[in-house]
Formats: C-alpha cells, sequence, structure tokens
C-alpha cells in the first residue's frame, strides 16, 4: 500500500485517487438510475401484467401532455411553491432581522432553539401530528375555534380548507430554514461598513439595500433555491395529511408522480413524469442563478 500511495504521489495522481470512491458511489447510485429512467421514459413497462418491454417512443411524454389531470397538478404544485416559498422567505427574513437586531435580547438563544425544532421534525411525523390537530372531532383546533368563535370546520375533509390547512404547516415547518438563513447571510456582512454606516447615520432602508443584501444575497438566495426545489417535490408531508385529498384537491405533482409509479404501477409513464419534473428543476435553478449573477454580468 505505501509503495501505491508513493507512486501516485510521485506522478501527482493521489488527489484524484481520493475522488475515486465518491465517482464510484455517485455513478452507481445518481448516474447509472437516471440513466435508466431516462431510457424506461420511452417504453410501456407495466409491472402488474407481466408483458415483456414495448417500445413507446415519446407517446408517454404526450400522454402526460394530454393529461388534464397533471395539468391541475402541476398548477397546484406551482401555487404551493410560490405561496409556501414567498411566505417562508418574507417570515424568515423579518424574524432573522429581529434576532440579529436583539443579540442582547434575555432568552434569545432559547427562543431561538424553539423556533428551530419544527424543521428538525421529518414531514411524516410532522404530517401526523397535525392530522391530529386538524381532526373535526377531538383535534385542539376545532376545539378552540367552537369554544371561541362557535365554529367547527373540517380542515382536511373540506376542498375550500385542505390546501390551505398543509400550506400553513409548510410554512410552519420550514419558516425555521429561512430564519437560519437570514442570520448567516447577515453574519456575512462586515462590521466595519455597518459600523460606518450607523456614524453616517445612514436610514436603514438604506443600509440594507446598499450594504446588507450585497453581502448578504447569495446566501438568501441559496436559501429561496433550495426552499424552492424542496417545496417542488413536496409529498410525504401532504401525503401523510391527506394522500392528496379531499378528492384532488391536495395533489401535488409528486403525488401523482407516486400513483402513477406505486399505485398504478406503470412505470414508463411514471419515468417520463419524473424527466419532466426534474427539468422543470432543473429550470428553477437556472433563473435563480441567472437572477443571482445578472449585475455581475453587467458589470
Amino acid at each position: 500500500m505505501k509503495g501505491i500511495a508513493k507512486w501516485l504521489h510521485e506522478r501527482n495522481l493521489f488527489p484524484y485517487a481520493l475522488l475515486v470512491p465518491v465517482l464510484i458511489f455517485f455513478i452507481v447510485w445518481n448516474i447509472l438510475p437516471l440513466l435508466w429512467m431516462v431510457g424506461l421514459s420511452f417504453y410501456k413497462y407495466d409491472i402488474t401484467t407481466g408483458e415483456p418491454l414495448k417500445f413507446l417512443g415519446m407517446d408517454n411524454y404526450q400522454a402526460i401532455f394530454r393529461d388534464h389531470g397533471i395539468w391541475q397538478a402541476l398548477s397546484k404544485t406551482f401555487l404551493f411553491v410560490i405561496l409556501a416559498v414567498g411566505l417562508e422567505t418574507i417570515l424568515g427574513m423579518a424574524l432573522g432581522f429581529l434576532f440579529w437586531g436583539s443579540s442582547k435580547m434575555p432568552g434569545r438563544r432559547l427562543a431561538l432553539t424553539l423556533l428551530f425544532s419544527p424543521m428538525i421534525l421529518t414531514p411524516v411525523a410532522a404530517g401526523t401530528f397535525f392530522r391530529l390537530i386538524y381532526d373535526p372531532v377531538f383535534g385542539i383546533a376545532n376545539y378552540y375555534l367552537e369554544a371561541w368563535f362557535g365554529l367547527k370546520i373540517n380542515f382536511l375533509g373540506d376542498v375550500k380548507w385542505a390546501y390551505p390547512a398543509v400550506l400553513m404547516v409548510d410554512i410552519w415547518m420550514w419558516t425555521p430554514f429561512m430564519i437560519l438563513m437570514t442570520l448567516a447571510a447577515l453574519g456575512s456582512v462586515p462590521k466595519a461598513e455597518l459600523e460606518a454606516a450607523q456614524v453616517d447615520r445612514l436610514p436603514w432602508i438604506r443600509r440594507l439595500w446598499h450594504i446588507v443584501l450585497p453581502h448578504g444575497k447569495f446566501i438568501l438566495m441559496l436559501g429561496i433555491l433550495l426552499r424552492t426545489i424542496d417545496a417542488f417535490k413536496t409529498m410525504d408531508l401532504i401525503y401523510t395529511m391527506t394522500s392528496g385529498g379531499p378528492g384532488n384537491a391536495t395533489e401535488l405533482i409528486a403525488i401523482s408522480l407516486f400513483r402513477k409509479a406505486f399505485e398504478a404501477f406503470t412505470m414508463g409513464n411514471a419515468s417520463a413524469l419524473a424527466i419532466i419534473s426534474l427539468l422543470i428543476a432543473i429550470a428553477f435553478t437556472s433563473i435563480y442563478l441567472y437572477i443571482l449573477n445578472y449585475k455581475e454580468r453587467r458589470a
């Protein structure tokens, strides 16, 4: 082993040799399944029938584009992403600025710990937890609604309330992540520039626009990008709470994909939908990177 290490070191190949296990893992668990899924999307493959693979060309993709249910699920997903990520970003930035500006506040660390606790929960646990809270018979939400306002709402069984109900759970769960990213962005701002702005009595809006955002925008945009991708593929939280119901009121694109793959077992059609979802996620990433680097390209 020493001889091999010496030989690699003499030829400046040792750093590349350290990357080999990572590359093997990445190829086996990422590249090969992706290539298999791309190939499978051009075939008819139904597990339940036991029939051999049948080449369909672009038929699976055409069937998806003609499927009205997929378009409904996609529109609900885009609305979910916009509302969830938008509200989480606004609340996260507001609370992040609040905690950043109150470093000497008593109980600050305890408050931050309690705020970050929802982010630690698994989506299935959070979904089960809130399904019990929203329960129309013995849930605590209806208990207080009836006691204070005389109302009783079937949050997860009513088409009008199911979508806002699951949206609020996602906001409750992931706003702490945006608080964390905001605090990280604010921590990257040089203190000398902030002190100089304070000496010059610069208004806080101009401090935010000319000092804080230029230094912290990359971290903030990274947080928004990660939340956008994660919100787009939300499945476990909503499936635990409503299974996409009532009807299809909360059926997002990830739940539609799950139904095609593991309920209908139409793997070719599901693979085509997965590829389309992947391309949409890549488009999101490209848009965010374009916005992030817009000013640098102009300069």
